[in-house]
């Protein structure tokens, strides 16, 4: 573990110092924008990265050159946002559940059962309630969402016992981001709430220090986790979003012009991989089934009711009384 600190820290503190040092001859005018991912170059939300990044080198010429880290390179989705924070990384994108560490009101935007589909999420991104979250998130932590994206709907998976409905949750350790919102969720099922960083997820459900976790299908199938997990139990229990965060002074550094064209690549990514995302998770379920797991259709208001009798009222003083509701019916 201690050699992992220290590479994660040297790492980002070479990424920092990068920032400081002047470009040397023809390069001299380039832009460089580092953007650190948790997931892996399978993801479609990695590949939304690549294309935007081949997007804004072309169109300024090679004059913006966005350099990628995937698959954690730089560290835990926290350590990445924090070092947005702070300036040592350019851009990372992360949930607003991850993102409510920072700024404790944005973890409504990622309610279970809040969301009906992809387009209702989807109006979230132009409603007041967004532009004052992002207006707090640049004053009290120097951080801006450049744009919300989708990430899809999260379902349960299990190891080894066939979960049918709550009641069967009893004990189960069900791994789950370390966010109270999901913690919450879990403990309404009747689980033991358990949080592992996503990059130690698979060998932990693979030595059974967890019983199962829950993520959005394109997540299971691209992180393998049907390798490590025998059942599907599709609960449908949060519609995710995941925000592209930039660190503010460096993007108000930018000329207008370049915002301009990065802007335009981010709108690009983020629509080809909402509909990338769609599609994937129309079909993942007949691939995972082909691929060994046992689908479970779930009665999703069974999972529904427990969760909604105590996770809004847990957190209406901290997303303020009627925000859960208002945005439900966007």
């Amino acid at each position: 573990m201690t050699m992992s600190i220290s590479r994660r820290v040297f790492t980002l503190g070479a990424a920092s110092a990068a920032l400081s040092m002047p470009a040397i001859g023809a390069r001299a005018q380039a832009t460089v924008i580092r953007w650190g991912e948790l997931l892996a170059n399978s993801h479609p939300q990695v590949q939304m990265a690549e294309r935007i990044a081949k997007e804004v080198k072309e169109k300024s010429g090679g004059r913006i050159d966005i350099q990628l880290f995937p698959n954690g390179q730089l560290g835990s989705g926290k350590d990445m946002i924090e070092s947005v924070s702070s300036g040592a990384l350019h851009l990372t994108t992360d949930g607003a559940g991850a993102l409510s560490a920072f700024l404790p009101q944005l973890s409504v935007i990622e309610a279970p059962y809040l969301w009906r589909d992809a387009d209702h999420l989807a109006k979230v991104n132009q409603s007041p309630l967004m532009a004052k979250l992002n207006t707090d998130l640049v004053a009290k932590r120097g951080m801006r969402m450049l744009n919300v994206t989708y990430y899809g709907k999260r379902h349960l998976t299990s190891g080894s016992k066939n979960v049918q409905s709550p009641a069967d949750m009893a004990g189960f350790k069900l791994r789950v981001p370390a966010v109270d919102v999901f913690l919450a969720m879990a403990e309404a099922w009747g689980a033991r709430a358990t949080p592992i960083a996503f990059p130690e997820l698979y060998l932990a459900l693979s030595q059974g220090a967890v019983d199962g976790q829950e993520n959005p299908l394109p997540t299971i199938q691209s992180a393998k986790l049907f390798e490590v997990q025998k059942y599907l139990i599709l609960t449908e229990h949060i519609i995710t979003p995941r925000m592209i965060i930039v660190n503010d002074a460096f993007w108000k550094g930018l000329p207008a012009a370049d915002r301009s064209l990065v802007e335009a690549a981010f709108n690009a990514g983020a629509a080809w991989q909402d509909k990338e995302l769609l599609s994937q998770e129309a079909g993942l379920v007949s691939t995972l089934k082909g691929q060994g797991m046992t689908v479970v259709e779930a009665k999703v208001d069974d999972w529904r009711k427990p969760v909604m009798a105590s996770v809004p009222k847990k957190f209406e003083e901290r997303w303020g009384k009627g925000t859960f509701d208002a945005l439900a019916a966007l």
